[in-house]
């Protein structure tokens, strides 16, 4: 994500060590971002005041589901992009979670971490286009 000045920290919240672990270290592979892992929603939460962009975060975990996650991200601040990644196949809780502003729904298994640096890459391109826009309708007038 090259955004000059901007936040590159992503956080990636999933209970099960071993999946934290690769995802994290894969997305630090990717170039400059400042990888935060958290294994329980509970730690992400705590530590929003970081200021992630993105939060790549798991549907089933401990005593809050992804979606009561997101809607509580979202209600802190409604800017960090956040990414499901589940086992869960569900189309409804895909439905839901996009309804709730996740911004896409990743299913673990083959493919998941190209899907991973493909949504960072729309992501970083998303706010380049955003960075590069004209100063808005009044300023052609």
């Amino acid at each position: 994500m090259n955004m000059g000045q901007s936040n590159n920290k992503v956080f990636v919240v999933d209970d099960d060590q071993f999946t934290l672990s690769w995802y994290a270290q894969y997305i630090g592979s990717l170039g400059s971002y400042d990888v935060e892992s958290f294994d329980n929603s509970l730690a992400c939460l705590n530590n929003l005041t970081q200021q992630p962009h993105v939060i790549f975060l798991d549907h089933r975990m401990d005593s809050l589901s992804g979606l009561e996650v997101l809607k509580k991200i979202k209600l802190f601040n409604p800017n960090i992009y956040v990414v499901f990644i589940s086992g869960q196949d569900d189309i409804q809780v895909a439905v839901n979670a996009l309804k709730l502003g996740a911004f896409d729904y990743i299913i673990k298994g083959e493919g998941d971490l190209q899907k991973i640096a493909d949504v960072l890459k729309r992501i970083s391109d998303i706010q380049n286009l955003l960075q590069n826009r004209p100063g808005g309708l009044l300023s052609s007038i």
